[in-house]
């Protein structure tokens, strides 16, 4: 081997000293490595890209003399200037502060307090004659102005960064702005310019962060028309907190919008079920009755003039459907080839139509000739998990996928509910358009029933208390936000009075008509 140091090879010699034009380092292998010797150590952590200097241009500007009286004038325009943008942007207050000065100084304290009084009467005459109105333009745009200056603009820059929605550039800290702040009987709506990057999932994802830092109960995020705003709600109180009665039953059923509860803003849920499915998972004991009830009074009105078709199933036995026997026009439980048949039954009804409507439209209008036809399932997984026959479990299985994929044109629907959300269970489940998740057990249900990333977009269904049974969260296909909904509950005697009210107009002259398979 070559000695690496020949100028040292004999004691006391001198070695001449020769500069070297740069240093490589040496580094010795092992024996029994591939090659020996000493060699240079590969360069790896080089970074690509561009590598911007951090002082790429240091300019020095002279310095210059400056009078004094300049800058004190200099320093009085800027300090009035933002006084008049502060006066300008909370109008709300400078208006009535400078109007109340102007009266006192012209008129006198007594004509000042004839002015308040009045003003005071005026508004409780208009919220007395129409108080929708009165809250709308009123009182709630001056609750929302207060609550932005008190609550919210003082803490907006430091929640933003506990938050992990501020961020640095060149050593300087950007926070999202905060537009507007609308309040209403029930929460505050905050919207807010995205910062770039952001997205509204990075929000909904913080929402519950946020709620907290606020001092509020719960908080979601929703994109609005603009890409770079999302609005954030807050609660103050729950409107869903009592229990919804029943809602008005529609002599004609509007598909489009069938009220089955009250949303989180108060106002009456709507569902659309004309083309679509409809499928509901719940835990025991959350509400998946008053789903299925409010859903079928909702087409009580249809069911009685013959435009509506309701086909039950109740695989339990028959104990949550069988009160209302009368509005159905097959009834099936407990035997479960009787329940195959029936659904095959409704593959068969399903063709015919379609056979009648090929080349004649596209979408099934309801008649009493041919009317719309509803399946409500009551426990989805005993048919197609639980049944140990499996001739009869794969009927059912066959039978059900071809009323989800080609069932809606055609005016077929089924509306099911379960328990257990698992794809095992419901191997299908994509084929329902619009869910409902009610109180679930595991966080990871959420997902399972409403899909990818619904519990960061706020669909805590796993956090439901046991206390509020009806109450759950919709997603229909195509829309990111869910909405939060407490459904209607019906008593006993309400469905068994629904049942002699609006029972199907042939039971009135042919009870034959009616078929229960046991």
């Amino acid at each position: 081997m070559r000695d690496p140091l020949p100028a040292l090879r004999g004691v006391g010699e001198a070695a001449p000293l020769r500069p070297a034009p740069h240093v490589v380092p040496l580094v010795h292998r092992d024996p029994g490595a591939s090659w020996q010797g000493w060699g240079p150590v590969p360069l790896i952590n080089i970074i690509p890209g561009e590598k911007i200097p951090v002082a790429p241009m240091n300019v020095r500007l002279p310095a210059w003399r400056v009078p004094g009286w300049l800058l004190v004038f200099w320093w009085l325009a800027r300090g009035l200037f933002r006084l008049t943008v502060l006066a300008m942007r909370y109008w709300w207050l400078t208006a009535p502060t400078v109007a109340v000065l102007w009266v006192r100084a012209e008129y006198g304290g007594r004509v000042l307090a004839g002015v308040v009084l009045a003003v005071a009467v005026g508004c409780a005459a208009w919220w007395r004659w129409h108080p929708s109105s009165w809250l709308r333009f009123g009182w709630y745009p001056i609750v929302s102005r207060v609550r932005a200056l008190v609550v919210y603009r003082p803490r907006w820059a430091s929640v933003m960064a506990t938050c992990g929605l501020a961020t640095v550039f060149a050593g300087d800290r950007y926070v999202p702005q905060l537009l507007k702040v609308r309040c209403d009987r029930y929460g505050d709506e905050l919207t807010v310019r995205m910062l770039p990057g952001q997205i509204p999932d990075d929000w909904g994802q913080a929402a519950e962060r946020l709620a907290y830092a606020f001092r509020l109960r719960t908080g979601q995020a929703r994109s609005t028309a603009r890409p770079d705003r999302v609005v954030i709600r807050f609660l103050r109180r729950d409107p869903l907190a009592g229990t919804v009665a029943p809602m008005p039953v529609a002599q004609v059923p509007n598909l489009d919008g069938l009220t089955l509860g009250v949303r989180e803003d108060g106002q009456p849920y709507r569902l659309r079920l004309a083309g679509s499915h409809v499928l509901i998972a719940g835990a025991t004991n959350s509400g998946k009755g008053s789903v299925l009830w409010s859903l079928i009074r909702s087409l009580a009105g249809g069911v009685r003039s013959g435009l509506v078709e309701l086909w039950a199933f109740d695989p339990k036995g028959g104990m949550e459907l069988a009160a209302g026997v009368p509005l159905f026009a097959r009834f099936s439980y407990d035997d479960p080839d009787g329940m195959a048949g029936v659904l095959e039954e409704a593959v068969k009804r399903m063709r015919l139509r379609a056979a009648r409507l090929r080349g004649v439209a596209r979408q099934h209008t309801p008649t009493p000739d041919e009317p719309l036809i509803v399946l409500v399932v009551d426990e989805l997984a005993a048919l197609t998990a639980y049944i140990t026959d499996r001739k009869v479990r794969d009927r059912i299985k066959e039978a059900l996928g071809l009323l989800l994929s080609q069932g809606r044109a055609v005016g077929v629907h089924v509306v099911a509910a379960l328990q257990d959300p698992r794809k095992d269970v419901l191997p299908f489940r994509d084929l329902f358009p619009t869910r409902i998740g009610l109180r679930l057990t595991e966080p990871e249900q959420v997902d399972m029933v409403l899909g990818d990333g619904a519990r960061d977009r706020g669909a805590l269904c796993d956090r439901i208390p046991e206390s509020a049974p009806g109450v759950g969260f919709v997603v229909l296909d195509g829309v990111r936000e869910p909405v939060r909904v407490r459904f209607a509950y019906l008593t006993d005697d309400d469905i068994r009075q629904l049942g002699r009210d609006y029972r199907r107009l042939c039971d009135d002259t042919d009870n034959d008509e009616q078929e229960v398979t046991r």
